[in-house]
């Protein structure tokens, strides 16, 4: 056997592997779904979704911590994505290459991977504590602007980076500044990646709960939020706490809280895909 024909041996081998160890992915997260969705379920009706918590597992609904959620995302887009798509687009475009500006982009990459925990204790010590905000809305959703920026800005660059040169080209050779072109031609052609970026980092902030818990989120709210500065609950932090119950009936309604964020994560990202995808289309 040959050089050419190992290295094709080996080619099929990896493609193989890499088609087992996804299916087996893929597998184990539907048996993880179907076992959520055949014990949730019955939860899942209209009472559930606009009753609010109670002691009593039949009883108890999501409806503050789905408003709580929904106001904690609101929040979060409108802090991270003008700083984060704002910071990528100067970094990319507008920061000359010196030994500073390599080391903050190695430190926003490091960023990125950093524990969600460590986001919730600089909460705790910046929002909650020197600005007084407190366990509110306005500190949790501050705290998920910290963590999900250095994605905001890595997705931003990389969908920057995506762009033609060419077409920057024409553009200046037309007599556009560098602005206009940035405007009319750069943030239009990286718009899905942008996008994609965003709502991908979103997904990740609805679903945290160790930097709610620590900026001072609450397991039970039986009140609506009627400011950024009142308490809130979340839906993992109502779902936390319900698997924590020894009764029967919090561990269903957990799963029906289960069902219900796994919607709206699928809704994002099938909302980012829809996006993705027609903007590509019209670009070309």
């Amino acid at each position: 056997m040959n050089n050419f024909q190992k290295n094709k041996l080996i080619d099929h081998s990896f493609k193989i592997l890499g088609m087992l160890f996804t299916f087996l992915g893929i597998l184990i997260l539907a048996i993880l779904i179907y076992n959520i969705v055949k014990v949730g379920y019955t939860r899942i009706n209209w009472t559930f979704l606009t009753s609010l918590p109670s002691r009593k597992p039949e009883n108890a609904g999501i409806y503050t911590a789905i408003i709580g959620t929904l106001d904690l995302m609101l929040l979060t887009v409108l802090f991270a994505i003008p700083v984060g798509v704002g910071a990528g687009i100067y970094l990319e475009e507008y920061a000359k290459k010196s030994k500073l500006s390599s080391l903050l982009e190695i430190n926003i990459s490091n960023l990125a991977g950093v524990p969600s925990i460590i986001y919730g204790l600089l909460g705790l010590g910046v929002f909650v504590r020197f600005f007084n905000f407190g366990g509110s809305i306005l500190s949790g959703s501050l705290t998920l602007s910290l963590l999900i920026l250095p994605i905001i800005i890595v997705a931003t660059r990389e969908a920057i980076k995506a762009v033609p040169h060419s077409l920057k080209e024409a553009s200046f050779a037309l007599g556009a500044s560098k602005w206009q072109t940035i405007k009319n031609v750069v943030l239009p052609s990286s718009f899905g990646g942008i996008l994609t970026g965003i709502i991908l980092s979103l997904s990740r902030a609805i679903g945290e709960t160790a930097p709610l818990i620590v900026v001072g989120a609450m397991a039970y709210v039986p009140f609506v939020p009627q400011s950024i500065f009142d308490t809130f609950s979340v839906l993992p932090m109502q779902i936390f706490n319900w698997t924590t119950r020894p009764q029967q009936g919090f561990a269903i309604a957990a799963a029906g809280a289960i069902i219900v964020l796994l919607l709206i994560t699928f809704v994002m990202n099938g909302i980012a895909v829809y996006f993705r995808n027609r903007w590509q289309k019209k670009l070309q």
